[in-house]
C-alpha cells in the first residue's frame, strides 16, 4: 500500500462511520497561544474539544500536517521526524471507548481496509493512580476484539495519560496502537521498551478537567481525539526497516545521494527530514521566512542543520534547492501550495544557505585562531565554534584530526547538555502537543486582538490585514501589513481607540454562516488563511467583525485595560504589535 492510498482510505473509513471530513488546516495554528506550529491534528479543533459546536456535527477526520521540533536530536533514527502527516478522527460529545476501539481495530485488521495481521499488534492502556483508575474498560473492548491479554500492557501516566496542556483543562487516558516491525516472530508477550514495537495509532479519551490545586473532575462533555502518523504506519505495511526506506523519502535520499561524495545514513537523514519540513513551512499559506525569533528561528535551525550535515557528507556547493525540488515533486499531488509557491520555497532555500555559508567561513576563520594545550581543544573552544558559527562537534574533531589535535569531548558535553537544558526550559510548553492555553487572561487577549486588528484599519487605513498572532496569559503578539514605522501619535491613537470600545463594554456574539456570506458582509480575515464552507463570525457591536474560531469574553469590558509595549518590524513590509491587558 502506498501512502496516498493510505490517506485516501483512512479518510473513506470514518467517512462510512459518519464522519464529516474537515479541511487540511495551515502548519501556523490561527490561534496559537501556546505552539509555534501545528503539532497535532487537534489544535484547530480546540473550540470544538471545549464544547463550542461545529458546523459539520460532532464526527470529524481528515489528515493534518504538524510539526513537532521536541524530539530533533532523535532525528537520524528509524522513526522519527520534524514534519509528519497525522490522520486523526474526533468524536466531539459524540462516541467514546467502544466504538473509538471497536473501529481502530476494524480498520487495522480488517481485508478491505489495511489488513494487518493481527498477532503483530499490540496495545498499552492506562494503569491507574489516585487521579484517576485503572482502564479495565479499554482493556475489556481489546480482549473481546481477540488481543490476548499478554499483549495488553497497563503503563503509568507518562506513557498513557494525555494533557492538559497547561496547567488546568481537558485531558484523559489513552490507548495506543503498537505494531512489531521486524522480520522475527513475534513474541508472545508485549514488552513497551523493546523497540521494534512501534507505536501507530493513539486514541484519546478526554473524560476529566484538570481543576487548580490538581484535583480532577469528570468532563460534561467527553470527546474522542485519534492520531494515526502516516510516516510510522505506511512504513509497517511496506515492511520497512524504517521511514527513510518508505516512498514518502526514499526519492529525497536518492537526491542526496547524488550530491554526496561521503555515504552516512543518519546525515542523510537528518538531511531529508529537515529540507522536507522547511519545504512545507516555506510552502505554508502563512509565508514564514527564516529569522532569529518564533516560527522563523525554527525555519532557520532545520535548514542551517541539513547545511552543516551536506558538509559532513562532502557536499560543499549550494544543494538544498536541488533537494527542495524532489521534495515538491514528490509530494505536490497531495499538498497542491508546494507547487505553486515552489518559486518562493527555492528562493528562501538558497538565501538562507548562501547566508549560513558566509557564517562557517567566518567560523573556519576563527578555528585557525585557536592555540589548543597540548595538541588539545578544549571543550570550551569547541562548543562557541558550535553555538556561535554552527560547527557540530564532528566538524571540529575532523578538523582537529588533520593537525593531529584532540578535542575534550567531556567538557564539550558537559556546556552542550547545560545548553539543551536552557533551551528546553525557555520552550517549554511552545513545541509540545496539546490543548491549546484557554484560561481567562488568554481568552482576554484573544478578544483584544480583535479590538486591535479593527484599531490599527480605522487609524492606518483599510488595506491592513492581519499577518499572525500569538497570546500568552502574559501577552498578545499581533503581525500586520505596513510599510513604515509607525508614530508615536499613530500608537496612542490605536491603543486610545481599542480602549473606548473596551469602555464601551460592546456585547460580543458569535455567529455561524457560509464563508462567502461572511466575507460578504464585511467579515474580516487573515491574510493567507484558508476557511472551511462554514465558518464562525464574531461580531464586538458595530466596531468589530472578524471570522475566527474562538474563545472570546462575552462583553468587551471583561478585557481589561489595553496597553502598547513595543512596535517593530519583522519583515519587508510585516509590523509587528506587542501589548498587554491590565486588570
Amino acid at each position: 500500500m502506498k501512502a496516498s492510498d493510505l490517506r485516501k482510505k483512512y479518510i473513506e473509513f470514518f467517512q462510512s462511520k459518519g464522519h464529516k471530513e474537515i479541511q487540511n488546516s495551515s502548519l501556523i495554528p490561527q490561534n496559537d497561544p501556546t505552539v509555534l506550529f501545528t503539532t497535532a491534528g487537534m489544535h484547530p479543533l480546540v473550540p470544538f474539544l471545549l464544547g463550542q459546536q461545529h458546523p459539520l456535527g460532532k464526527r470529524l477526520v481528515n489528515v493534518q500536517r504538524c510539526m513537532r521540533t521536541d524530539d530533533i536530536e532523535e532525528v537520524g533514527d528509524a522513526t522519527h521526524c520534524t514534519f509528519f502527516e497525522m490522520l486523526g478522527n474526533w468524536s466531539l460529545g459524540d462516541y467514546f471507548k467502544k466504538e473509538a476501539i471497536e473501529w481502530s481495530h476494524e480498520f487495522l485488521t480488517g481485508k478491505k481496509w489495511l489488513g494487518i495481521d493481527k498477532s503483530r499488534l499490540a496495545v498499552s492502556v492506562f494503569a491507574g493512580d489516585a487521579d484517576a483508575p485503572r482502564d479495565e474498560e479499554s482493556a475489556d473492548i481489546w480482549k473481546s476484539l481477540g488481543i490476548n491479554k499478554e499483549r495488553i500492557a497497563y503503563l503509568p501516566k507518562k506513557d498513557n495519560w494525555w494533557g492538559p496542556a497547561g496547567e488546568t483543562g481537558p485531558c484523559g487516558p489513552d490507548t495506543e496502537m503498537f505494531y512489531w516491525s521486524s522480520s522475527e516472530e513475534p513474541p508472545a508477550e508485549f514488552d513497551s521498551e523493546d523497540k521494534r514495537w512501534v507505536e501507530i495509532w493513539n486514541d484519546v479519551f478526554m473524560q476529566y478537567n484538570k481543576l487548580h490545586g490538581g484535583t480532577y473532575e469528570p468532563l460534561k462533555q467527553k470527546n474522542v481525539d485519534t492520531g494515526m502518523g502516516l510516516e510510522r504506519t505506511i512504513m509497517a505495511l511496506q515492511h520497512k526497516k524504517n521511514i527513510f526506506e518508505t516512498e514518502l523519502f526514499a526519492p529525497i535520499i536518492d537526491k542526496i545521494q547524488q550530491l554526496s561524495e561521503k555515504s552516512e545514513k543518519k546525515s542523510e537523514r537528518i538531511i531529508a527530514d529537515h529540507l522536507r519540513s522547511a519545504v512545507f513551512i516555506l510552502g505554508d499559506e502563512k509565508s514564514v521566512t527564516p529569522s532569529n525569533v518564533g516560527h522563523g528561528y525554527i525555519l532557520r535551525r532545520l535548514i542551517r542543520r541539513a547545511v552543516r550535515h551536506g558538509r559532513q557528507l562532502g557536499i560543499n556547493a549550494n544543494f538544498t534547492q536541488d533537494v527542495a525540488k524532489t521534495i515538491v515533486d514528490n509530494y505536490k499531488d497531495a499538498y497542491h501550495d508546494l507547487e505553486k509557491n515552489k518559486g518562493f520555497i527555492l528562493g528562501e532555500l538558497v538565501k538562507e544557505e548562501e547566508k549560513f555559508r558566509k557564517t562557517l567561513e567566518t567560523g573556519m576563520q576563527h578555528f585557525a585562531k585557536i592555540s589548543p594545550e597540548n595538541n588539545r581543544i578544549s571543550g570550551h573552544d569547541a562548543f562557541l565554534l558550535f553555538q556561535s558559527y554552527g560547527f557540530p562537534l564532528e566538524m571540529t574533531v575532523e578538523l582537529a584530526k588533520e593537525k593531529s589535535w584532540t578535542v575534550d569531548r567531556v567538557e564539550f558535553q558537559r556546556l552542550f547538555e547545560r545548553h539543551q537544558e536552557l533551551s528546553r526550559k525557555s520552550t517549554e510548553g511552545i513545541f509540545k502537543s496539546g490543548l491549546a492555553d484557554h484560561s481567562e487572561k488568554s481568552v482576554r487577549y484573544h478578544t483584544a486582538t480583535h479590538l486591535l486588528n479593527e484599531a490599527l484599519r480605522k487609524v492606518l487605513g483599510g488595506e491592513v490585514r492581519q499577518r499572525g498572532s500569538n497570546i500568552t496569559p502574559e501577552r498578545l503578539r499581533f503581525d500586520f501589513n505596513f510599510p513604515r514605522k509607525l508614530t508615536q501619535e499613530e500608537i496612542s491613537k490605536i491603543e486610545d481607540l481599542v480602549n473606548r470600545e473596551i469602555h464601551e463594554d460592546l456585547k460580543v456574539t458569535r455567529e455561524e454562516m457560509p464563508l462567502d456570506a461572511a466575507l460578504k458582509s464585511g467579515a474580516q480575515s487573515e491574510f493567507g488563511a484558508k476557511y472551511p464552507p462554514t465558518v464562525s463570525v464574531y461580531t464586538m457591536g458595530d466596531f468589530s467583525k472578524e471570522i475566527c474560531t474562538g474563545p472570546h469574553v462575552e462583553h468587551t469590558a471583561q478585557v481589561g485595560k489595553f496597553k502598547i509595549l513595543k512596535e517593530e518590524a519583522v519583515a519587508a513590509g510585516v509590523r509587528r504589535i506587542k501589548a498587554v491587558v491590565e486588570d
